[in-house]
């Protein structure tokens, strides 16, 4: 047999496969009966998330126009006005200074300490590097209200053990989450370490993307490790830097449950936040307020959309600079 009848024979194998597979009447000629079990297995978590998460939320513009207390069954139409009495609350302006008070404490630290644990934690000559991993991730595993009601005891000022360790060493007692000037900077610190895991895997991440060659040469050319992080680690992570401090931005926003557990807004409304107002005027009043309560979560989940419409454009801009880099 020579070559030619070979590759002849081969054409009309090809030729006869497809023309089974075209004539064939039992294969799904249409693209969407492919991908029917995928929709069939998406549709419980279709459903628990628009019951759970949508319908709340379109629930919310309507009760943010009428006055319901949440247990009778009429509701008053009153239009703008919860939007007005929220708006000239001072404590609603007091969450919501506290709310960015405490972004501004927690995102420089967290982002800046994560990037540096990772650099360490990058590096491939360290020993036991999965346990230091995994050691620093464990508390994001952990429910956070049991971290806030857990660390409410060792800070207690009179029974904790860290006020104890103060006393028997000659100091006096600390309020860490009683004092004015104390509690929200001390939960910014809980709310840190709470989270560096997750922000640590992101640094992590994107320092896996900068090829381990550059910073050879540049060793091969004396650079020193100030060097080295200035002229390669820093511009390569420009990028990820964008994302992941937007990504932290959105982050803060939602902490409800370890302020809490922590303060539940005190001492005198000081770590109040946006969250927790609601929460008051909705199940901590003794007459529950929804339609006030749903008007301030219009106003926040507005807030909550800026900050992801910058994300997005983060997500965007980060993209641009990878290409440029390239």
């Amino acid at each position: 047999m020579t070559i030619r009848s070979v590759q002849l024979t081969r054409r009309q194998s090809r030729r006869s496969r497809a023309g089974t597979a075209v004539d064939n009447p039992q294969l799904p000629r249409h693209g969407w009966q492919k991908t029917t079990w995928i929709w069939i297995f998406l549709l419980p978590t279709v459903v628990l998330y628009g019951i759970y998460t949508i319908y709340p939320i379109i629930a919310s513009y309507w009760y943010s126009l009428v006055e319901w207390n949440g247990f009778d069954a009429s509701q008053r139409f009153v239009g703008l006005s919860n939007y007005r009495e929220v708006f000239a609350d001072p404590l609603f302006w007091n969450s919501f200074k506290v709310t960015l008070l405490f972004m501004v404490l927690v995102v420089p630290a967290r982002v800046l300490l994560t990037l540096l644990m990772a650099m360490v934690l990058n590096s491939p000559k360290l020993p036991l590097i999965g346990v230091l991993r995994s050691a620093f991730f464990i508390p994001v595993v952990t429910t956070t209200a049991i971290i806030g009601v857990v660390m409410r005891f060792i800070l207690d000022p009179a029974t904790g053990p860290i006020n104890s360790l103060l006393i028997k060493l000659g100091g006096s007692g600390v309020d860490f989450l009683g004092g004015q000037h104390l509690a929200l900077p001390t939960a910014a610190v809980l709310y840190i370490w709470k989270f560096f895991g997750v922000t640590m895997i992101y640094w992590l991440a994107a320092l896996q993307t900068i090829p381990y060659e550059l910073y050879e040469a540049a060793r091969i050319d004396g650079a020193g490790t100030w060097q080295l992080f200035r002229h390669i680690t820093l511009p390569m992570l420009k990028p990820f830097l964008i994302i992941i401090t937007v990504l932290t931005i959105e982050e803060t926003f939602h902490n409800f449950d370890l302020m809490y557990t922590l303060t539940a807004g005190g001492p005198y409304f000081h770590t109040e936040i946006v969250e927790i107002y609601i929460y008051r005027w909705a199940f901590g009043a003794s007459i529950p307020q929804l339609g006030h309560a749903s008007a301030a979560a219009v106003i926040f989940g507005l807030l909550v959309a800026v900050v992801g419409a910058v994300q997005l454009w983060g997500v965007y801009a980060g993209r641009r600079l990878r290409g440029q880099q390239r």
